[in-house]
């Protein structure tokens, strides 16, 4: 088997290490207390510049055309410095990738030069509802034929990047008599679209730099060709975008993870006790051991799973082991992190602590553990 990278896999890996250790890391302990949102928005205004928005788009339309591999290597970098910036990027490559796929021409040469460019500073990803989490086929938003386009009337929440985002995509029932799933249409939402209401941003545990907001839709007005894909498609189109994000996800989880181990085995190196430094402590040593066997799994299942979306096989199945075992493995490198800090973990004059929150969501959003479970079951007893 072959695992070097290509040469434009490290560059990208290398740019977004740079950026990332340039632009991202003094900033991130700031946006974890509220504050640089101004400073946030430049960030992601420097990462488009530099092709990070549009990481898997063609280059006709702006993008870097780079691949999944290549963008789950730049998200890794990212959210080492940085989840909440990380996660946004993510979630906007997400929303590109969707408008490539399934996008008119006239849809394509519209919105996704502007999201590769940072005009719309972050794409949103509007699926989730309150009645409608890890069965996103009971949802409730409803978009009715209007005279011009589409009506859109409901409520989407935990919207990543809403308060900054350009273009919406958003799903929404357009056959309520069809069986469960069926009859769900996907739509592009401009930022402008008269109806469309950004709500108050959630006061969240961990990530507190990215915003994650409630989206109303009080009878969004949208014209007949904000369509995405075919009429009541929409739900087989979610389900295939939420396993490359699942990508995404994965690759976050383990650029959190590697922020919490380097800090942990610097301070466990410093930190001496009964005369020596903790880290000669085989207790210790074995702790480090268990967390490297988990990094290196991860993203050998990250790698994994990127290059099959790449090569266009079925991937659907690796990516939730990834997504899984990645965002797992984080939850234990940042308790052991704690951990291995001692006292001083607990405390915010280190680092681990919003690590340890930055990573508890990563079980959760693009499919819960539990979710991954089924999934990877499924196709399992499928083959």
């Amino acid at each position: 088997m072959h695992f070097a990278l290509t040469d434009e896999e490290e560059m990208i890996r290398e740019a977004a290490r740079r950026i990332a250790a340039d632009r991202l890391a003094p900033l991130a302990a700031r946006l974890d207390l509220g504050e640089g949102r101004a400073d946030f928005l430049d960030n992601l205004k420097a990462l488009a510049a530099n092709g990070f928005m549009a990481l898997n788009v063609a280059a006709d339309h702006g993008g870097t055309e780079a691949g999944t591999v290549a963008f789950a290597l730049a998200v890794e970098e990212l959210a080492h410095a940085c989840a909440a910036t990380a996660v946004t990027v993510s979630v906007t490559n997400m929303v590109g990738e969707i408008v490539q796929a399934v996008g008119s021409e006239a849809q394509k040469r519209t919105h996704l030069p502007l999201l590769a460019d940072g005009t719309y500073p972050t794409g949103a990803f509007c699926l989730t509802e309150a009645g409608a989490g890890s069965d996103p086929s009971a949802m409730t938003t409803r978009a009715r034929r209007a005279r011009d386009g589409w009506l859109i009337e409901g409520e989407k929440i935990y919207i990543t990047g809403a308060e900054y985002a350009g273009l919406f995509v958003v799903w929404a029932v357009t056959d309520p008599d069809a069986p469960k799933g069926k009859g769900i249409s996907c739509f592009l939402v401009e930022r402008d679209a008269p109806g469309l209401v950004i709500g108050k941003a959630e006061k969240k545990m961990g990530q507190t730099g990215s915003a994650a907001n409630a989206v109303r839709f009080d009878g969004c007005r949208v014209p007949g060709d904000a369509l995405l894909g075919r009429e009541n498609d929409g739900f087989r189109i979610a389900v295939g975008e939420l396993a490359g994000g699942r990508i995404g996800v994965a690759a976050l989880s383990l650029g959190i993870a590697r922020a919490a181990m380097d800090a942990a085995k610097a301070y466990v190196k410093e930190r001496r006790q009964f005369g020596q430094a903790i880290a000669d402590f085989q207790g210790v040593q074995w702790m480090i051991a268990d967390r490297e066997v988990d990094l290196e799994a991860a993203r050998l299942l990250i790698l994994q799973a990127a290059h099959l979306k790449d090569q266009r096989r079925p991937f659907a199945k690796a990516a939730s082991m990834a997504k899984l075992f990645a965002s797992e493995a984080a939850h234990r490198a940042t308790d052991t992190a704690i951990q291995l800090h001692g006292g001083a973990g607990y405390i915010r004059d280190y680092p681990v602590e919003r690590y340890a929150r930055d990573a508890r969501i990563t079980r959760i959003y693009e499919g819960t553990s539990e979710i991954q479970r089924l999934i990877i079951a499924r196709e399992t007893l499928r083959q």
